[in-house]
């Protein structure tokens, strides 16, 4: 035991190296709540609540809700409409043709383009003609040996009615002549017949268009065997000059056409496109159909329309509207206006405080955007044409212009444009400090290290 470990006053002496080990733990723990105090408030005035006063302010609308909805109004109005049957239907040819040949025989050649507008007797094909004059000359020259041998007979039966009379020969003989006579008759009769039909065999070798109208494509090309047999034919013509259209109405319409069809009235009919919004043909009603179909409590009807700019074509789809008659001195309004609700069609009416009240009509006859009503409204008065969808029955509300309306719909539309890009320009900025704080950081880390170096060294 030495003197040292006697002496109470003595300090303890650590070893060098844990030393040295609490000094960078305890350096590196300062560090690291530094950098937790910078960070905290970096990030402090982030995540401010936001205010309805200064939610306000970035909207720009402080006063929005005293506003009242704003619409747009139509006046009723007292005038005659027209009473329209609208109806769907399909347009058909006046007539459609499939042009065959009416022989057998080789194609020998066309005389139509494809899409051709052909008149009524043009030609249109020629067969090989060569088996038919052969046929006819036969059966020409048996017409003409027929009639030689008739000739004959009669001269014969000429003599013996001479020596007959002079009782030179026997009545038998004078009958058996005379029948032989008629045969040859009967004979040369038929042989017309057969040189009638071998004639006309040779000129159904040039194929004619029976009507007038647009030809379709060729089913056969010159070359090829062509029979009368086929079932596809050479062509079809299609005449569309004038058009037909055929279309279906309800059976409770039938009663008031057939009234005016009986007066031979003229009751006119319109053509329009897919989406009602080119008319094609003017035309009138032709007849109807015969009989009502029970499965859809309709009847069909055929009018016909001059389509000289051809307009219509085969099979097309067209709206159909039928003019019945003409309502004198009806009220009418907007089409748009009329709502409809679990308490029928009413409209909203606009009183002078500019309050809207829900006002129950009937909806009546429809020409073109106009619908004739009946119901609690006088001329002059004001309906809701426009931005009635989020009314109610008391609500009030700021009349506007059409005009007016459309460029509050643009002010809008461009107002969301520039939230969106303030936005992507918030967000842009966000990533720029988010940067900033991550090279903040990682300065942070550096210094750490260095000052752990400097207190290692």
């Amino acid at each position: 035991m030495t003197n040292d470990s006697l002496d109470p006053d003595a300090v303890p002496v650590q070893p060098q190296g844990k030393g040295r080990h609490r000094s960078l733990a305890l350096g590196a723990v300062v560090l690291l709540g530094g950098g937790l105090l910078v960070a905290a408030y970096h990030f402090s005035g982030r995540d401010e609540p936001k205010t309805a006063e200064s939610a306000g302010q970035k909207s720009g609308r402080p006063n929005a809700d005293n506003r009242g909805q704003p619409v747009s109004v139509a006046t009723v109005a007292v005038k005659d409409v027209r009473l329209w049957i609208p109806a769907i239907g399909t347009a058909i040819p006046r007539n459609l043709v499939t042009v065959r040949s009416r022989v057998d025989g080789e194609l020998l050649r066309l005389h139509f383009n494809e899409g051709d507008t052909v008149k009524q007797g043009q030609l249109l094909a020629e067969i090989d003609p060569r088996p038919y004059q052969a046929q006819v000359t036969q059966v020409n020259g048996q017409l003409n040996r027929d009639l030689a041998l008739l000739q004959n007979a009669r001269v014969d039966l000429a003599r013996y009615r001479e020596l007959w009379a002079k009782d030179s020969i026997a009545k038998q003989q004078v009958d058996t002549q005379a029948a032989l006579v008629r045969q040859y008759e009967g004979t040369v009769e038929n042989d017309r017949g057969q040189l009638d039909n071998a004639k006309l065999q040779l000129n159904y070798t040039r194929v004619s268009a029976p009507v007038a109208g647009r030809i379709g494509l060729r089913q056969i090309d010159p070359g090829n065997q062509i029979r009368a047999s086929d079932a596809n034919g050479l062509a079809s013509i299609a005449q569309i000059e004038p058009m037909t259209v055929v279309f279906s109405v309800p059976e409770g319409q039938l009663p008031e056409i057939h009234r005016r069809l009986r007066e031979r009235s003229v009751l006119a009919a319109e053509a329009w496109d897919r989406a009602q919004k080119n008319q094609l043909a003017n035309g009138r009603l032709l007849t109807t159909d015969n009989q009502i179909d029970p499965t859809t409590g309709t009847i069909k009807l055929k009018a016909e329309f001059a389509n000289t700019d051809h307009a219509l074509f085969p099979n097309q789809f067209v709206n159909v509207r039928l003019l019945l008659g003409v309502q004198k001195e009806a009220t009418v309004i907007p089409s748009a206006a009329i709502q409809r609700g679990a308490r029928g069609t009413f409209v909203y009416a606009v009183d002078g405080e500019n309050s809207v009240k829900a006002v129950p009509v009937s909806a009546g006859a429809v020409d073109g955007e106009l619908t004739a009503v009946d119901g609690a409204l006088t001329p002059g008065d004001k309906v809701v044409s426009d931005g009635a969808d989020k009314l109610r029955d008391g609500a009030k509300v700021e009349v506007i212009s059409p005009e007016k309306s459309r460029a509050t719909a643009d002010d809008a539309k461009d107002g969301r444009r520039g939230r969106r890009s303030e936005g992507g320009g918030r967000g842009r900025d966000k990533e720029g400090k988010g940067e900033k704080s991550e090279k903040d950081a990682k300065g942070s880390e550096a210094a750490a290290d260095g000052k752990a170096g400097q207190g290692a060294s």
